[in-house]
């Protein structure tokens, strides 16, 4: 058991028996009352924001997690089995945890997981990865007046809104939390 003050963003605790996730922690002291911690976290199996508001010296309970690096091998059904570098264990991490940012997975590439005794909790890609255009329609002369933007699709199969100047055959930067292009790369 830990205290309430030694809580920082990014930490995972257990409340009434359900893992959350802290996103935002701040320290408040209103006028004339007693100080107090805000707290914004995501419950991790439903992903659902919840507000909560702690006492100083209130008791709060630390999950133990373990991140790490895997590479991604394969996909097993509703599984994605990926391999620790170091020790060369194969882990099976359901599809889910990592959201709608799956769609940008490739081959070998690196993902950061976390395990809460054993069980994956939190998975997810880099911040950006590098995919080649297998399609995208032709831009109209002329079109180039505003900042327009066209449908292309990448080498996984998402699709993904582009500038007219990305063709066939580019390498384009992606950032995977929100699915929007980012950069040309040369």
């Amino acid at each position: 058991m830990a205290k309430a003050s030694e809580i920082w963003t990014g930490s995972v605790l257990r409340i009434n028996g359900e893992l959350v996730s802290v996103e935002e922690y701040i320290h408040r002291t209103p006028g004339n009352l007693r100080a107090f911690y805000q707290a914004r976290m995501r419950n991790i199996k439903t992903g659902k924001i919840v507000e909560y508001r702690f006492r100083p010296d209130e008791e709060v309970t630390f999950a133990r997690v373990e991140t790490n690096d895997y590479q991604y091998l394969y996909e097993d059904g509703d599984y994605l089995v990926v391999m620790d570098n170091e020790t060369f264990e194969q882990h099976n991490i359901p599809k889910f945890l990592f959201g709608d940012s799956i769609r940008f997975l490739n081959e070998s590439m690196t993902l950061t997981v976390a395990f809460e005794s054993d069980e994956p909790i939190i998975a997810r890609l880099p911040n950006s990865v590098e995919l080649i255009v297998t399609y995208s329609e032709p831009a109209v002369k002329g079109d180039t007046a505003t900042s327009a933007l066209k449908q292309a699709t990448v080498e996984t199969g998402a699709e993904i809104r582009v500038p007219l100047f990305v063709n066939e055959g580019d390498k384009i930067k992606i950032d995977t939390r929100t699915g929007e292009y980012m950069e040309r790369i040369r």
